[in-house]
């Protein structure tokens, strides 16, 4: 999903520090309510207040600041999907937290599995005779998941986990830039993983 218009600004680097006369609480509470109201210009004041905080809490949790990002961008899209949301609870602060934190957790579980899909990948597609094997129901699924990825992504995922090659040098044979091919790799992971994710969690029980 792409981001919505207010994810262009900034990451502060530091929290923003809030108004000494109210505290961080009361001043979220007062923005979810003029959110709630059609007011769309409080989501960005939201992001201002809130971002540098959540970003910094998730990725206590993920280890991982490319996550934790994603966590709060998540986060930030169901809210601006469903305004009225933390407008209807008691505490909107500890409520939008908990949803930066859930959608945390999302994220590291939906890493784990593809972890567990590339691992598979390495495993069987370099065993010896793989290709040569047609009766083999593990590798018609694994080869018939990547046959339907698109072109572009299934070009990086045999080049990164097969040749083992790094995004630099991905980027350099296809002429694009080290950030394109890692999206690319991402977006065919998270593909792969709904695909192969029944028969990583078999070869891994088995």
């Amino acid at each position: 999903m792409k981001a919505p218009a207010f994810w262009h600004l900034r990451l502060p680097k530091q929290p923003t520090v809030p108004d000494r006369s109210e505290s961080l609480a009361m001043q979220v509470s007062q923005l979810c309510a003029q959110l709630a109201e059609g007011d769309a210009a409080a989501l960005g004041r939201l992001f201002d207040l809130t971002a540098a905080r959540l970003v910094r809490y998730a990725e206590t949790i993920s280890g991982r600041r490319e996550d934790a990002e994603d966590a709060l961008q998540a986060a930030m899209i169901k809210l601006a999907q469903h305004p009225e949301r933390l407008a209807q609870t008691e505490q909107p602060w500890a409520y939008f937290v908990k949803m930066v934190r859930n959608e945390t957790l999302k994220l590291a579980e939906s890493r784990r599995g593809r972890l567990r899909v590339v691992e598979l990948l390495r495993t069987w597609v370099s065993r010896p005779r793989f290709w040569s094997l047609p009766d083999d129901d593990w590798r018609e699924q694994i080869q018939t998941a990547v046959k339907r990825l698109p072109s572009e992504q299934a070009e990086v995922v045999v080049l990164k986990i097969w040749e083992e090659l790094t995004f630099a040098e991905i980027a350099d044979i296809l002429g694009e830039s080290p950030n394109t091919t890692a999206s690319r790799y991402r977006y065919a992971l998270e593909k792969l993983s709904r695909t192969l994710q029944p028969l990583a969690e078999e070869v891994r029980h088995g």
